[in-house]
C-alpha cells in the first residue's frame, strides 16, 4: 500500500496489495479495499464498504455513508462494489437499510461525477451512470444499462439489461431490457440496436427483439394483450423470455409506448 501521510486511515481497515491512497483521504475501520485500487485525494471511504480489486475512487467521492432514510435506525449494513469499477468526483454512495442490509454495485461500472446511489440499490455489471444521475432507494439496474446525465430515478424502479436512458429523464416506471427510453413522460424510443451490436448481438437477434417490442409498444395493445400475443406468435428465445419475465414482474408498471402518449 502506498499511503500518503496526510490521510487518516483506521488501522482496522483491510487494505489489499498495491493500493494507492492520496492525501486528505479518510478510511474508516470497517472497510475492505481490494488489491490494485486507487483512492484519490479527499475521498472518504466509510464503515461498511466492501470494494473489489482494481477500483478507482476520484477526489471528493463519499462511499458508504449511512442512508438518507428516516426509517434507518443505525442497523448494520454494507455497500459492496465489484472489481474495476470507477467512481468519479463527488459521487455519494450509501449503504443499505434493514430492507436488504446492502447496496450493491457490480464489476466494470462507471459512475460519473456527482452520481448518487441511495440505500438498497442493486446495480449490475458493466453499467454506466453519467453525470448527476440520481437513484432513489431500492432501485435495480441490470447489466450493461446506460443512464444519461441529469436523470432522476424513482424508488423501486427496475431498469433492464442493455437499456439506454436519454439524458435529463424522469423515470417513474420500469424500463424493459434492450430498449431506448426518452421523452417526457418517459416512453419507448426504439430498440438499443447500436448498443446491442457493440455487445455482440447478431442482426437476427436484434430483429427478433424489435418484433417483440413492435407488438408491446407500437401496435396499440394494452400490456396484457401484447404479452399474450408475444407468447403465442413469436418464437421462443432467451431474449423473448427475459422481456416477458421482466414486464410481468414490473410492479410499478412499464413506461409508455409510441401510441400511449
Amino acid at each position: 500500500m502506498t499511503n500518503n501521510k496526510l490521510s487518516i486511515i483506521d488501522p482496522n481497515a483491510k487494505i489489499g496489495k498495491n493500493v494507492k491512497i492520496g492525501p486528505f483521504c479518510v478510511i474508516e475501520g470497517d472497510v475492505e479495499i481490494g488489491d490494485n485500487c486507487v483512492i484519490e485525494s479527499h475521498a472518504t471511504i466509510m464503515n461498511g464498504t466492501r470494494m473489489g480489486e482494481g477500483c478507482k475512487v476520484f477526489p471528493g467521492a463519499i462511499v458508504g455513508a449511512v442512508p438518507q432514510d428516516l426509517k434507518f435506525k443505525g442497523e448494520y449494513s454494507t455497500i459492496t462494489i465489484g472489481n474495476n469499477t470507477i467512481i468519479r468526483e463527488y459521487c455519494t454512495l450509501n449503504r443499505g437499510t434493514a430492507a436488504n442490509f446492502q447496496t450493491k454495485i457490480g464489476d466494470n461500472c462507471l459512475l460519473m461525477a456527482y452520481v448518487h446511489v441511495a440505500h438498497d440499490c442493486v446495480i449490475g455489471n458493466n453499467c454506466i451512470l453519467a453525470n448527476n444521475v440520481n437513484l432513489a432507494g431500492h432501485i435495480v439496474i441490470h447489466d450493461f444499462a446506460v443512464l444519461g446525465g441529469m436523470s432522476a430515478i424513482h424508488q423501486f424502479v427496475k431498469i433492464g439489461a442493455h437499456a439506454m436512458l436519454g439524458g435529463g429523464s424522469l423515470v417513474r416506471k420500469d424500463i424493459p431490457p434492450y430498449v431506448k427510453a426518452a421523452r417526457e413522460p418517459l416512453s419507448y424510443a426504439g430498440v438499443n440496436s447500436i448498443g446491442l451490436k457493440r455487445r455482440g448481438f447478431t442482426t437476427e437477434q436484434i430483429n427478433h427483439i424489435q418484433a417483440i417490442y413492435r407488438t408491446i409498444f407500437v401496435k396499440g395493445y394494452n400490456t396484457s394483450q401484447a404479452l399474450k400475443i408475444v407468447e403465442t406468435t413469436i418464437d421462443v428465445s432467451p431474449e423473448r423470455d427475459y422481456i416477458l419475465s421482466f414486464i410481468k414482474g414490473a410492479d410499478r408498471g412499464v413506461m409508455k409506448g409510441f401510441n400511449q402518449l
